[in-house]
């Protein structure tokens, strides 16, 4: 209709003139970078930005990041950060997030979650509730962790994950302070375990999970993790949904800076 030609730059116009954060719900399966990616795509689509050519002038036309790397195995909460908001990304990375994670006692994989291959497989008939519920005590608080060699984590400027696909040898990284705010045990069904995780940034839930295995003289890895939470992000109350990646919804969910 005849109002459609000055309707579109106006959206373009409002986006990039958004500033602010906001959190979208990552599926299981793309990367963070592929969902941010998406996300553009989507709006700038809506923006009447149709570009052959999507590498060259999308990028600036839309300025945006997210808050902290999601597994690509892992779903939930994912910050976004818009025009001067991606200067507020920093503190979303160092700040408190929560998990829900389901664990499988018995099997270890090279990743540390269900997308990697089996390296080991033990018994765990001796595990107990209980045993779980004390060893978790000593992974709380200020602890230790060695990351997983699978992470968005660099060496030489290019990410572990992404050496290790091309079969270099990559060294773990050494043991780095994270901090575990609470951590419990939701329910117990062996092989599978359930944990709800408050932790700061730096921590992996991969590791975790690999350690507790390993404490308990077993092995285990992550079989399903949710981000439920990220600043004040929550997974129930400020997500979008793929069906709601539109200028309208992200302005009123919009937190302004």
């Amino acid at each position: 209709h005849a109002g459609l030609s000055t309707e579109q730059p106006n959206t373009l116009a409002k986006l990039q003139s958004l500033n602010g954060l906001f959190a979208i719900y990552k599926k299981q399966g793309p990367t963070s970078a592929d969902v941010l990616n998406t996300l553009k795509e989507t709006l700038l689509k809506e923006a009447g930005e149709h570009n052959p050519n999507p590498r060259k002038r999308r990028k600036q036309s839309l300025k945006m990041g997210h808050g902290g790397t999601l597994d690509s195995a892992a779903s939930g909460v994912l910050v976004i950060g818009v025009g001067n908001g991606t200067k507020m990304l920093s503190t979303m990375l160092t700040g408190s997030k929560k998990y829900v994670a389901v664990g499988e006692l018995g099997k270890a994989t090279d990743t540390l979650d269900a997308t990697g291959s089996v390296t080991l497989e033990k018994d765990f008939g001796h595990i107990t509730r209980l045993d779980m519920e004390e060893k978790l005590k000593s992974f709380t608080g200020d602890i230790m962790q060695v990351p997983p060699l699978y992470s968005a984590l660099k060496k030489d400027g290019q990410r572990l994950s992404v050496l290790l696909k091309k079969g270099h040898k990559v060294e773990a990284k050494p043991a780095r302070p994270v901090t575990v705010n609470n951590l419990s045990l939701q329910e117990f069904k062996p092989p599978l375990f359930t944990l709800d995780i408050e932790c700061g940034g730096g921590f992996y839930v991969r590791s975790l999970v690999d350690d507790l295995g390993k404490a308990l003289s077993s092995c285990a890895h992550v079989k399903e993790l949710i981000r439920t939470k990220q600043g004040q992000f929550t997974l129930e109350e400020h997500t979008l949904h793929e069906e709601h990646w539109t200028l309208e919804h992200i302005l009123q969910a919009l937190q302004p800076c």
